[in-house]
């Protein structure tokens, strides 16, 4: 009994056309944040991780998190793995968990990191921009903040 739809030659090719970089949920974010003025550095190779997009300014890492190669509800959705089931499991697993130390990484160097679910980003584009918006306001006010604490003598 076969467990899986495609044949292993179908599936070589469907593996093998999945990018790891610029792909459709990325640029799709990229290029709505660039049109609202914000700049940024892709695949910043100089952090933990390689951010999709990390804005250097203000210190905000941005993950564009495909759900299956990062376990979006993976208790529920590791049953759904057909085929090569003690492959998948150990390996999706272990991005998961390589997720959780590239966040822990990136906050203790003072960044603020976000993950987008590549469907948060399909269905709700607009939230997702200004959620980084959000967070670049906050950043700046948190600045500005920390500053007047400094120069301002009571």
């Amino acid at each position: 009994m076969r467990t899986d739809d495609l044949t292993p030659e179908q599936r070589r090719k469907n593996m093998q056309a999945i990018r790891s970089k610029d792909t459709s949920i990325e640029v799709a974010l990229r290029r709505a944040l660039w049109q609202e003025g914000i700049r940024y550095r892709k695949n910043y190779k100089e952090l933990p991780g390689k951010p999709d997009i990390a804005i250097t300014k203000h210190k905000i890492a941005v993950f564009c998190d495909s759900e299956f190669w990062h376990g979006y509800d993976w208790e529920n959705n590791k049953y759904r793995i057909k085929s090569n089931h003690d492959y998948w499991l150990p390996k999706i697993e272990r991005n998961i968990q390589r997720d959780q130390e590239v966040n822990i990484q990136l906050e203790s160097k003072g960044w603020i990191v976000l993950r987008f679910w590549g469907f948060q980003i399909k269905q709700d584009l607009p939230e997702c921009v200004n959620l980084v918006k959000a967070t670049i306001f906050q950043r700046l006010k948190d600045g500005i903040t920390q500053y007047l604490e400094e120069h301002t003598q009571i």
